[in-house]
C-alpha cells in the first residue's frame, strides 16, 4: 500500500517558474506577468494550456480549502505528467483568470479542469472553441447535459440506465433523499436527508452555502460509493482502474480522498455501469469520471464529471503509461494499447493533498 500526500501548487505565487525537465519546459503565469513565448530546450512540437479554474483565481479568495488543495493537487499532477513528454511544453495560469482566451488562443491543446457551477466548466471550454484551440476535454455541448444533474438523470432514464429518481420537488419523491446543487461539484452543499422534518433546516443550511442556486433531490441508495475514471475518444473509451471514494459520514457526502484498486467482482460492475453512463452523449471526449454506487441487489449511476477528477492523483501512481500521453492521443484520435497496471493499493487523501 502507498500513501500519498501529494505535490501542489502555492496558487498565491507571484512569480514565473521555468522548470525544464529533459526536452521540455513549464511556464506559469501569475497576474502582471508579460505572455510571451519562450525558448524550449529542444523539439517543441505542441504547447499545452493546463488551466484549474480555482489556482487561476476563477472563483475569487471564498474558495472552501478542500476544493482548493483537489484543484491545487490536480493541476501539479496532470502538469508534471505533461511536462514529461518530449516536445510539449506546459503552460498554466496563476491568479490571472482574466487571459484565459489569450492563453487559450497562443496553444495548440488546452485541458480544462474546473467545477461545473456557475457555467464555469462549459463556458471556458466554449472559449477554446471560440477562440480556433483543440479541446483536451469534453464540448461545451457534452459539458451542457452532465453539468445538470437533473438532464443527465432524465438522460439516463430514457436510455435505461439505472440511477436514483431524480426530482425537483421533495413531494414527487418519497425520502430518504440526498438533497444537492442541479449544477455542483465537490460535494458542496449536499445532504442526506432522513425525514420530511430535516428538508426545511438542509435546504435552509444549502442556500447559506451555495446562494442562489437551483436544488435536485435525488432517492438516497445506500451501497459502495465508487467512481470509474474513462478514456474517450473517437471510437473506442477505456475505462482506468476503478476508485473507491471514501466520504464523509456525517450526512454531508463530502469527499474525503479514494483508494484503488477495487476488488472484484465490484470493480467490473463498476466498469460496466460507467461505460452504460456515457454511451450516446455526443461530445464526452478525454478524461471523464463517473461516480456509481454499488449496492447489494442494484447498481446505479448518480453522475458525470466531464472533466479530470481527482481520482487522477492517485491512478497516475499505478499506471505504468504516462495518462497525460494517453489523453493527448484520444484527443487526437490516435490509436492506444492497453493500459497495464503495476501491484499495489493507492490510497489519497484531501486533507494530505
Amino acid at each position: 500500500m502507498r500513501a500519498l500526500n501529494g505535490g501542489g501548487i502555492d496558487a498565491r505565487s507571484s512569480y514565473a517558474i521555468h522548470a525544464p525537465i529533459s526536452t521540455t519546459s513549464m511556464i506559469i503565469y501569475a497576474a502582471g506577468m508579460g505572455f510571451t513565448r519562450s525558448p524550449s530546450a529542444g523539439g517543441l512540437t505542441m504547447r499545452v494550456f493546463i488551466y484549474e479554474a480555482i489556482c487561476a483565481g476563477a472563483l475569487g479568495n471564498d474558495v472552501p480549502a478542500s476544493l482548493r488543495r483537489e484543484g491545487s493537487a490536480m493541476l501539479s499532477a496532470v502538469a508534471e505528467d505533461f511536462r514529461r513528454l518530449p516536445g510539449i511544453e506546459v503552460v498554466t495560469l496563476l491568479d490571472d483568470d482574466a487571459r484565459f482566451r489569450e492563453v487559450a488562443a497562443a496553444c495548440e491543446g488546452t485541458l480544462v479542469i474546473a467545477p461545473e457551477f456557475d457555467d464555469l466548466l462549459r463556458s471556458r471550454s466554449q472559449t477554446v472553441v471560440d477562440v480556433g484551440g483543440r479541446l483536451l476535454g469534453s464540448l461545451p455541448n457534452a459539458i451542457r447535459l452532465t453539468g445538470d444533474k437533473l438532464a443527465t438523470a432524465e438522460f439516463w432514464r430514457m436510455h435505461g440506465v439505472a440511477h436514483p429518481q431524480t426530482e425537483l420537488r421533495e413531494s414527487a419523491v418519497a425520502p430518504p433523499w440526498v438533497l444537492k446543487p442541479r449544477h455542483g461539484a465537490g460535494s458542496q452543499a449536499t445532504f442526506l436527508i432522513r425525514d420530511r422534518a430535516e428538508y426545511d433546516t438542509a435546504r435552509r443550511t444549502a442556500n447559506e452555502e451555495s446562494p442562489g442556486g437551483e436544488y435536485i433531490l435525488q432517492r438516497y441508495v445506500a451501497g459502495h460509493a465508487v467512481s470509474v475514471a474513462l478514456l474517450i475518444g473517437p471510437t473506442r473509451t477505456i475505462p482506468l482502474l476503478p476508485a473507491r471514494q471514501h466520504l464523509s459520514n456525517d450526512g454531508r457526502f463530502r469527499y474525503e480522498g479514494g483508494s484503488l484498486p477495487l476488488p472484484e467482482p465490484l470493480a467490473t460492475r463498476a466498469i460496466l455501469l460507467a461505460q452504460e453512463a456515457v454511451a450516446g452523449i455526443a461530445g464526452l471526449q478525454g478524461y471523464v469520471g463517473v461516480d456509481l454506487v454499488l449496492g447489494e441487489t442494484e447498481d446505479y449511476a448518480i453522475e458525470i464529471n466531464p472533466r479530470l477528477t481527482t481520482s487522477y492523483i492517485g491512478l497516475r501512481q499505478l499506471c505504468q503509461q504516462n495518462l497525460a500521453e494517453l489523453m493527448l492521443r484520444c484527443a487526437r484520435g490516435e490509436p492506444i494499447g492497453p493500459v497495464t497496471w503495476a501491484e499495489g493499493e493507492v490510497r489519497f487523501h484531501v486533507a494530505a493533498l
